[in-house]
């Protein structure tokens, strides 16, 4: 009797660690590094030892492991970590954002193109074409260049990258569910095209936007980092893992821990989406499996 009733609490645990030690070693660095980014961007008022505008000229260029200061200071005796901890908000904040509103667009843009066709379908794909073949760093640059930059500007104009790939995934499976029986069922009974797609077409098509979303994510963080860079991204007082780049590129041979600090994160970090997006892709696309 008493393994009996120990084995249906037992095969559980065994189950989710069987679950857990499938993963690879690799995917689960990817998890915990992004655990560890967001963490830090939710907690960066409380983890962060100074203010990121605090300066101590006394202290300029120290280097790490200084006393007080683990990744040492800038050349306004700014502490790098602090400073490194706020980039990585902001940063986060700024992709976030813009895969969320790259996602949403393309993703509405397809449906239309499916449920219209016709000229509308036209429109779109030659949409997604210019899009696709537009230089978008180049328009960035001018855009930012003749309007200033903000950071509602910053998150809509990069939310405007990468939307044709959703538009075309979206215009593409919503085509094919459409000509299955579930779709034309559910037509059939009355219901309205806006209920097809959202509670029928869109739950059968998200994991492939969410695996697409993953691709998008890290190359929206590069695009950021890369008009940070080109000082056209996060003004200061403000402060980005781009713009920390930027600024830190003129003391590489003399203070390099000022741009190594913040390459590393975007390194990591893209990496790990990368990583975590390609283990998503394996496990939730049918025609893989």
């Amino acid at each position: 009797m008493t393994s009996v009733t120990e084995t249906p609490t037992v095969r559980p645990r065994f189950a989710a660690l069987h679950s857990v030690r499938a993963i690879p070693l690799a995917v689960l660095f990817g998890l915990f590094w992004l655990a560890l980014m967001v963490l830090t961007a939710l907690l960066a008022d409380w983890v962060r030892p100074y203010d990121i505008t605090q300066m101590d000229l006394s202290s300029r260029l120290a280097p790490p492991a200084t006393p007080g200061h683990w990744l040492g200071t800038d050349e306004l005796g700014r502490d790098v970590f602090s400073r490194l901890i706020q980039s990585v908000r902001v940063s986060l904040v700024i992709a976030f954002g813009a895969t969320i509103i790259s996602a949403v667009f393309g993703t509405t843009l397809g449906f239309l193109a499916a449920q219209f066709r016709g000229m509308t379908e036209h429109f779109v794909v030659m949409l997604a074409d210019f899009q696709a073949a537009l230089p978008f760093l180049i328009m960035s640059l001018a855009v930012l260049a003749f309007f200033g930059s903000s950071m509602i500007l910053l998150v809509c104009l990069m939310g405007f990258y990468g939307w044709e790939r959703y538009a075309r995934i979206a215009r593409g499976l919503a085509i094919s569910a459409g000509a299955q029986g579930y779709a034309a069922a559910v037509v059939q009974l009355g219901a309205t095209p806006y209920r097809v797609y959202l509670k029928h077409i869109l739950p059968n098509v998200a994991s492939t936007l969410i695996v697409s979303m993953t691709l998008t994510f890290p190359e929206i963080i590069l695009m950021e980092s890369g008009l940070s860079f080109l000082g056209l991204g996060v003004q200061p007082p403000d402060t980005s893992l781009g713009n920390m780049i930027g600024f830190g590129r003129e003391y590489l041979t003399t203070a390099p821990w000022i741009m190594l600090a913040p390459a590393v994160v975007v390194m990591l970090t893209t990496l790990s989406i990368s990583l975590v997006g390609d283990w998503l892709r394996d496990r939730l696309d049918p025609t893989i499996r």
